[in-house]
């Protein structure tokens, strides 16, 4: 009978260290949803470096987006809610929107540049080339940029396009094709190479009554305009 009594004293004592130990856990989460913490600020801080000081106050940070400012550069935080200074509750979430930078960019300076390297530059301060206009001129290199529009340092809206004008090189000379027909190969390859033009593929056909080593055809024709980088096709006897 002893041992009844005890079983059910030992059983209500347990009873109540649960409900004591159940309070205690609710409580806690009670006043710990409800504690309060200032929100630090942000403004100018990188979202690294924001996560970072949210953390150490058991807060989190939610990005929303990014826009335009001229005060921050773009990266870093430009708006934040609720603002620095306000309490919130431990655990919740500080939005925050990036800077994309100011609205309005700075040409800059790409005269006498490669083209190539010249469009990377431009998209690099979120600008982008426009209409290229290509001329002949001995001053610049082929692919140089000789003018630019806008000029540089001028102040102009994102992503606005820059005209340019590109050096094509000097212009290359043209020459009259000659009538090579009834010449001896070896010889015309001579002076041909010797003028640096391109003697490309040579085909070997018989043609009755002709010594082998005679041009019977050639391609550009007689009196077609050439360039020294033209290909000259040759058709020899053999």
């Amino acid at each position: 009978m002893p041992s009844k009594k005890l079983f059910k004293y030992l059983l209500f004592l347990l009873l109540i260290l649960n409900l004591f130990f159940l309070s205690a856990t609710v409580t806690h989460n009670l006043v710990l949803k409800g504690e309060m913490v200032k929100v630090p600020d942000l403004i100018g801080k990188t979202l690294q470096e924001a996560k970072l000081e949210l953390t150490t106050r058991r807060l989190s940070l939610s990005l929303r987006g990014a826009q335009f400012s001229d005060q921050w550069e773009k990266g870093k935080i430009a708006l934040q809610e609720p603002s620095p200074g306000s309490k919130i509750e431990f655990n919740k979430a500080v939005r925050v929107y990036l800077s994309a930078g100011s609205e309005r960019v700075i040409v800059p300076d790409i005269e006498g540049r490669m083209l190539k390297s010249a469009s990377q530059i431009l998209t690099d301060v979120d600008l982008k080339k426009g209409k290229t206009t290509q001329v002949h001129t001995f001053q610049y290199a082929a692919g140089k940029i000789i003018a630019q529009q806008p000029s540089s340092s001028t102040e102009v809206g994102r992503n606005s396009a820059v005209n340019l004008l590109v050096s094509q090189g000097e212009r290359e000379k043209k020459y009259l094709m000659p009538d090579l027909i009834g010449r001896r190969y070896e010889s015309v390859k001579a002076k041909l190479e010797e003028m640096d033009f391109r003697v490309g593929v040579v085909r070997y056909s018989y043609y009755p009554g002709l010594d082998p080593g005679i041009i019977i055809k050639q391609l550009p024709p007689h009196g077609y305009r050439v360039q020294k980088r033209n290909l000259i096709t040759l058709e020899v006897s053999k």
